[in-house]
């Protein structure tokens, strides 16, 4: 590769280099993880090389994807995949999701089957992933000791150059410590993965800022909605004749069910300090909101509750736009988190949208509240403001 002079930057554990792009590419490590920045509407395969070679040699690589950043692997390789597991310190019965460069690339992992052509057709490259019976290529390990395997196409530009240098699928979870917030950008991804990952790649901010959405194929012409995410339980039935949605999806997995799939089983998304959600009509939230406020609490709401809560209140933007709502979630959460205050609240988001983007936001939220919920009443009172309700929609 030619240096074109341009600069970039490797940075790992408080540390930052400029490098020129001979002496990026040159490098392996700095301080532990290289740090990658990636113009992700103008770069070149080069780009990738040192991250492709790292998958491929069976390391540690975060890079974006249209909806969060991911924590990738070889996913034909069973000590890689356990490498995922130590460094998010994940469950090991909870599956990794293979991505793959196109879709008839799953013909490798997976048995597939005509629906599922049905699907990527309509919506791969994109944020879908379909749970469909493995292949031996697929180690146990990444699949959670599972037979089946969680497979999508990612159309993030710079996720899919990644996948085919790489010349093998990527099993990748959201780039998060097990638990935690997902990443929704390098930011976020290196405070979580510096030292940890051998490489992060920084591609700007995830586009959805939401987990995909996960369906397992359950006949002919039948799917099973597991997680909610961008693609709807409306989108899919453009496609399949019967979406039922699992019980699964607004609620807790009973405790002895095994996950087919990640952020079934385990809380997740959950910012250190404790989260409720709230409910109640719209002015009874916003004076809960204000009177917490006022008490020290941290405030994630909507546009249209910020003039009456006062102080720094987060907001995920419109109540009715679902869509920023998605794309601002967990890095509300993350700042919440650091910001002084030893309590979050936040709107309890529609759930009457049936597999729509209100449940995958619950879902997001439930989880990361560990199911607590809140009832605000008139001026602000609310039926257990110091441990808040655990509740299960199924």
């Amino acid at each position: 590769m030619t240096d074109t002079g341009e600069e970039r930057h490797i940075r790992g554990q408080g540390q930052t280099k400029r490098l020129t792009d001979r002496e990026l590419f040159e490098s392996r490590r700095f301080s532990g993880t290289a740090y990658i920045t990636v113009d992700r509407d103008s770069f070149t395969d080069g780009e990738l090389l040192i991250a492709a070679k790292t998958v491929r040699s069976g390391g540690l690589c975060v890079f974006p994807t249209e909806t969060v950043y991911g924590i990738g692997a070889d996913a034909t390789d069973s000590r890689a995949a356990e490498k995922i597991y130590r460094a998010k310190g994940r469950p090991s019965d909870n599956p990794l999701i293979i991505h793959v460069s196109s879709p008839s690339e799953t013909e490798k992992y997976a048995v597939t089957c005509p629906l599922y052509y049905r699907l990527a057709s309509q919506f791969m490259p994109g944020p879908l992933t379909v749970i469909m019976p493995k292949r031996e290529t697929i180690p146990k390990t990444a699949t959670g000791g599972l037979e089946t395997v969680a497979v999508r196409c990612p159309s993030h530009p710079i996720a899919n150059a990644l996948i085919r240098l790489a010349g093998v699928p990527i099993a990748a979870p959201s780039a998060n410590i097990s638990g935690r917030p997902s990443a929704t950008s390098a930011e976020f991804a290196l405070r979580d993965f510096a030292g940890r990952a051998d490489v992060i790649i920084d591609g700007g901010d995830a586009d959805f800022g939401l987990e995909s959405t996960i369906v397992r194929i359950t006949g002919d012409d039948s799917v099973e909605l597991l997680r909610p995410g961008a693609v709807t339980r409306d989108a899919l039935l453009c496609v399949c004749g019967e979406v039922s949605v699992s019980p699964g999806a607004a609620g807790e997995l009973p405790a002895d069910e095994r996950p087919v799939c990640p952020g079934m089983k385990y809380r997740h998304y959950a910012p250190s300090k404790p989260l409720a959600l709230v409910r109640g009509d719209m002015n009874s939230r916003t004076a809960f909101f204000a009177e917490q406020a006022k008490r020290g609490g941290i405030i994630i709401c909507y546009d249209e509750q910020l003039p009456q809560i006062g102080g720094e209140a987060i907001s995920l933007g419109s109540e009715k736009d679902l869509l920023s709502q998605g794309h601002l979630l967990f890095s509300a959460l993350r700042r919440a988190d650091a910001m002084p205050g030893d309590r979050i609240f936040a709107n309890m988001p529609p759930v009457e949208d049936g597999g729509g983007l209100g449940l995958a936001l619950y879902n997001r939220l439930i989880r990361a509240a560990a199911h607590t919920v809140v009832t605000a009443g008139p001026g602000g009172s609310a039926d257990d403001v110091g441990g808040g309700q655990p509740v299960s929609s199924r």
